[in-house]
């Protein structure tokens, strides 16, 4: 008893100790040093929170964005040292890394073949989810809630109410060991779609604003890079990954080499990604995708054990080589998905973290942007919800649809370009942080009580 209250008082010590940590660290810890400084407090805090949240019945996803939301408007509360974290390039880039970090876990504990069994119901779910929430958002709640703005701004509204965040999503399936559920599969394939048919939209939306028009040529090209890119990556790239794979094995049989193998390999398709103008993270998703177990079972059972006949003397019964052969298969299945997890523990809370600390509650300040942020909020939840049903029979459509209503980081990108291109007003930005806010912090808890109902 006494050990689970000084687990429970650990955070609120912790928080104690943040507040007052002085200033002066900053003016000599040098650049470097100061970003060391800051990853040690969000990687032991996200650690302390993290239970917190999970012994009340939440992922500990939650934890973090939580802990991100505190640490980020400490200023408040006359503690300013941590206002520059979140605007600082190093702390990003492995924010970054986190959630390409993570997509590349889930890929490589998704089977190809159960993915594309709910292709078709993805491809509804995905179809409507961007929809939707764009109609609603450019043509009813915009010109409803924000009246007086351009038809450019109300697009831009319905664009960002169009993305979705599958890193949020996809930690709670994972937390919660159930990324093998058809929903969690429907999801992921639908956020993968979401993110193509959302860059097409943020293209059209941006290149009308810049140009004051669109052809059906850029629109045409944007489509056929991403498809071209989704299907090479999976089709030529597992080809490649199973040839590869084997080669290397041949070199050097250890784990080391499957680590730097699956980890190049998600990096490489996330530099691609984004160099095609998609998302990172669906690059790392596609690559987690290449990695069959079958495909590595060279490098993931000791050589000595390879070959059950060079274990078992030869007039060993059949039955048990074939148990020994089981028990090797169950043993070697999951070795690659494994060998991620530890530096998933460093850099994915990073990203969670960072997330949170983007939420600025000085914006809920102004009474009237919170009402229009509500509205704009119920819009956005409700128009996922929607798509949730396109899921059809068979498959919880409350669990789909909240599982693509996180915004997240995506939101406030889409939301980021409307500003940087004059239609997005200050007002309008702070209204769409909210609703990101919202739908960020609602979903962990919402959706792992589904999920725990449907258990």
């Amino acid at each position: 008893m006494n050990a689970i209250r000084a687990v429970t008082r650990a955070p609120v010590l912790l928080l104690i100790g943040l507040v007052s940590l002085p200033s002066a660290i900053a003016a000599g810890s040098g650049v470097v040093g100061e970003n060391l400084l800051w990853l040690a407090i969000i990687l032991m805090a996200a650690r302390l929170f993290a239970p917190l949240t999970q012994r009340i019945g939440f992922p500990a996803v939650l934890g973090e964005l939580l802990l991100g939301v505190v640490l980020g408007n400490l200023a408040l509360v006359g503690v300013q040292y941590f206002d520059r974290v979140a605007a600082d390039p190093i702390v990003a880039f492995l924010a970054e890394l986190g959630v390409i970090v993570l997509l590349l876990q889930i890929g490589l504990e998704t089977r190809l073949d159960d993915l594309v069994k709910v292709g078709v119901k993805a491809s509804l779910v995905g179809v409507v989810g961007i929809a939707v929430p764009f109609l609603l958002g450019a043509y009813v709640v915009g010109p409803l809630l924000l009246p007086g703005q351009s038809e450019n701004t109300y697009l831009f509204l319905g664009a960002t109410l169009a993305a979705t965040s599958v890193g949020i999503t996809g930690r709670v399936f994972r937390d919660l060991g159930r990324l093998n559920m058809p929903e969690a599969r429907i999801v992921l394939g639908a956020a993968v779609i979401d993110d193509v048919l959302g860059l097409v939209i943020l293209a059209v939306v941006s290149s009308l604003v810049q140009a004051g028009s669109v052809s059906v040529g850029q629109v045409g090209a944007i489509i056929g890079e991403a498809v071209l890119f989704l299907g090479g990556s999976i089709v030529i790239g597992r080809v490649l990954a199973k040839r590869f794979a084997g080669l290397l094995a041949r070199l050097d049989p250890g784990h080391s080499m499957l680590f730097a193998l699956v980890l190049a390999t998600g990096l490489f398709l996330a530099w691609l990604a984004h160099a095609i103008g998609l998302a990172p993270i669906i690059g790392a998703f596609a690559a987690g995708l290449l990695f069959e177990p079958v495909y590595l079972k060279d490098f993931e059972t000791p050589a000595v054990v390879r070959d059950v006949d060079a274990v078992l003397p030869e007039n060993s019964p059949v039955a048990l080589r074939q148990q020994l052969r089981k028990v090797l298969e169950k043993h070697t299945h999951h070795q690659h998905e494994h060998m991620v997890e530890p530096i998933g523990y460093f850099f994915v809370p990073v990203f969670f973290v960072l997330t949170g600390m983007q939420v600025d509650l000085k914006t809920l300040a102004d009474p009237q942007i919170v009402i229009v942020a509500l509205g704009i909020t119920a819009v956005a939840v409700a128009g996922k919800l929607v798509a949730g049903f396109a899921a059809g029979r068979g498959n919880n459509p409350w669990i789909v649809g909240w599982g693509m209503v996180p915004r997240g980081e995506v939101g406030l990108i889409f939301a980021a370009v409307g500003k940087q291109l004059g239609v997005v007003s200050e007002s309008m930005f702070s209204v769409i942080v909210i609703m990101v806010i919202l739908t960020t912090l609602l979903t962990p808890p919402i959706l792992t009580a589904l999920l725990k109902k449907k258990a």
